[in-house]
């Protein structure tokens, strides 16, 4: 569902007056690039100037986020980010080069993403509690990836960890695409990766799927039970997709973007999002602003919990 949509796009006379960059903090490949490629290509429809995606990959997103945070506040530098180095990277790190709700502008928080517990096809486990079984029998011999520290997948794994007794060994990779490429190969056992990026994995056999970390079974993985319904009660956390733009972006700018955006999720994103398994969301600036500051205390709370020290 779509909350909170402004009304009429704001005017901003002359923009974009030459190619806007999308910055992508990950390689090629995953849930968020495929979003902003997605985006990227009707915004190019919709004003004639491209919208080009610019992938920055490194330290699980800080990189990239930084170097929109030090773009010049003029709307032709935007940010696909996501919730490992806006929400999480303040609990995990103890020095950013930023600080998310400071110095960076929302515009739209475009889909909400769950991520899935998927195996290498060797696991010999069937079920969420076979693989908690396992896990517990062989302390530390299992090995997961993600694609980076404090992204939504390494999360996802401490916080099932925590919940579980078991121990395992995070091997944090650039993003998610070369992780998913480690477990296609079994150099590692398992990870909760982004629902997108599983699913041509699972529909393929190239690995198995055992829950989604939603509190609701997702669209694409009916199938899949949930971790609270799979015998981890309370458990849930899923990532986010939403476009930012540097700070002190005027006020015009953030507008008419997030309008524009809103469009395409009322029209042909919305199925597109749907298909690949993520959560439609869309709101004002206001409304992505104060979901981050939830969020930012969310995972404090499970990096706390948890126990991990500061990076």
């Amino acid at each position: 569902m779509i909350l909170g949509a402004p009304g009429a796009s704001a005017q901003s006379p002359g923009y974009p007056a030459r190619p806007v960059r999308i910055i992508v903090a990950f390689p090629p490949g995953g849930s968020i690039d495929t979003v902003a490629r997605l985006t990227g290509q009707r915004f190019t429809d919709a004003t004639g100037q491209p919208f080009v995606v610019d992938n920055r990959a490194g330290a699980a997103g800080i990189i990239g986020t930084e170097a929109v945070v030090r773009a010049a506040p003029d709307g032709h530098t935007l940010l696909m980010g996501s919730a490992s180095a806006i929400s999480s990277a303040p609990a995990v790190y103890a020095k950013l080069p930023y600080d998310p709700v400071r110095d960076l502008a929302p515009v739209v928080l475009i889909a909400n993403q769950p991520n899935v517990l998927i195996i290498h096809p060797s696991v010999p486990a069937r079920s969420v509690k076979e693989f908690i079984a396992l896990a517990r029998a062989n302390p530390g011999k299992l090995n997961y990836g993600s694609s980076g520290i404090g992204a939504s997948q390494h999360m996802s794994a401490e916080l099932f960890s925590m919940m579980t007794g078991a121990k395992v060994v995070h091997v944090p990779y650039k993003g998610g695409a070369p992780a998913m490429a480690d477990l296609i190969g079994g150099q590692i056992d398992f990870m909760f990766d982004t629902a997108p990026s599983s699913v041509p994995m699972v529909k393929a056999g190239r690995v198995r799927a055992l829950a989604v970390t939603s509190r609701e079974r997702s669209k694409v993985f009916p199938e899949l039970p949930t971790m609270d319904e799979a015998g981890l009660k309370g458990y849930e956390l899923r990532g986010w997709i939403g476009l930012l733009a540097p700070p002190a972006t005027p006020r015009e700018i953030v507008l008419r973007l997030n309008s524009d955006v809103q469009k395409m999720l009322a029209a042909d994103l919305r199925p597109r999002l749907l298909e690949l398994g993520l959560d439609v969301a869309g709101g004002s600036p206001e409304s992505f602003a104060a979901f981050i500051k939830s969020d930012i205390a969310r995972y404090e709370a499970i990096v706390k919990a948890a126990g991990i020290p500061p990076q």
